[in-house]
């Protein structure tokens, strides 16, 4: 009997025939009648191939829990090592000239150099006490005056001082505007034979004011320069410096609101006579210093004989720089 239902056995999903221990359908893959029974020998194999997978997975679970959970160990202090350094090289001291060194012990590394100090130079020793002149009289100097030079000429007055030394009293030039010099061109000759006149006070002397000849006349001339001072001065003296040496000049006063008509006018007082300027500079000493003046004019009635020139090149003389002195 067991044998007419091994044969009858078939696949109830498929109808495929089943072999006798069959559990599964080779051909659908649907189990037999009665493999999963609970206390079938093949279900019981697989329940505990799966519990025994269960605890596995759950012990690794466990222990991936605890091993994440648990505290890491300290990490052990990093040890130090210690290298030796080598000893620094010897730095060397420059020696200063006209000292001495004393070197180091042999085979000490590092060991600075003495250096000795300068010798002390001695200072010079300062006097105590002013030395006087052994001589204290009073003597007069005569030179030459210029603002080349930096001397003047005539008579230089000196005093003697209480303590015996001696000073000088040079005179005090008058500081004049920028527009005091001026032509004096009484007889009217043309503007454009003259030059600028604040060149003749301009403190160079480098440049000055020129005045054309008149070929018809040369070398006489009839023309000047003229200081407005603006208010009266007591004037003594007048330095003359030019390009143009030799000139015949003469020295004039004159007070009022304007300059004189003429050289001629009786306004002019003469200040001086008329002299040859042989030099390139040329020092006068004025008359009635003791009375004041708001004009001077330095006139100009002949010039030197080199400086004719011709009628197509006709010549000049030229003022390069005029400066007046108060009197004493």
């Amino acid at each position: 009997m067991s044998e007419t239902n091994q044969t009858n056995q078939t696949c109830e999903k498929c109808g495929a025939a089943l072999q006798d221990g069959q559990d599964w359908c080779l051909r659908c893959g649907t189990g037999a009648p009665g493999s999963l029974d609970m206390g079938g020998p093949g279900w019981r194999s697989a329940t505990a191939v799966l519990g025994v997978t269960a605890v596995l997975v759950l012990g690794a679970g466990a222990a991936a829990y605890a091993a994440l959970t648990q505290p890491s160990p300290p990490k052990p202090a990093p040890k130090v090592i210690t290298v030796a350094q080598a000893a620094p090289a010897p730095v060397t001291t420059p020696t200063t000239p006209g000292t001495t060194s004393t070197p180091g012990t042999p085979g000490a590394l590092g060991t600075p150099t003495t250096i000795k100090p300068l010798p002390s130079t001695t200072q010079p020793k300062i006097p105590l006490t002013t030395p006087t002149p052994s001589s204290s009289t009073t003597t007069p100097t005569t030179g030459t005056g210029s603002k080349e030079s930096g001397t003047g000429s005539g008579t230089t007055k000196s005093s003697t001082k209480p303590s015996g030394g001696t000073s000088t009293e040079q005179p005090t030039p008058i500081l004049l505007d920028t527009n005091a010099a001026s032509t004096y061109n009484p007889y009217g000759y043309p503007a454009s034979d003259f030059g600028d006149p604040s060149l003749a006070i301009d403190g160079e002397t480098g440049t000055g004011w020129t005045a054309l000849l008149n070929p018809a006349v040369a070398p006489k001339m009839a023309e000047g320069l003229a200081i407005d001072l603006k208010t009266a001065q007591r004037v003594g003296a007048l330095t003359l410096i030019s390009s143009t040496p030799g000139m015949t000049v003469q020295v004039y006063g004159a007070n009022g609101s304007t300059l004189p008509a003429s050289i001629t006018d009786p306004a002019w007082t003469a200040l001086s006579p008329a002299r040859d300027a042989k030099k390139r500079s040329a020092h006068i000493t004025l008359r009635h210093s003791s009375q004041a003046f708001r004009f001077i004019v330095l006139w100009i009635s002949r010039a030197p004989a080199s400086t004719v020139g011709t009628a197509a090149a006709p010549g000049h003389v030229s003022v390069n720089e005029l400066e007046l002195f108060a009197a004493t």
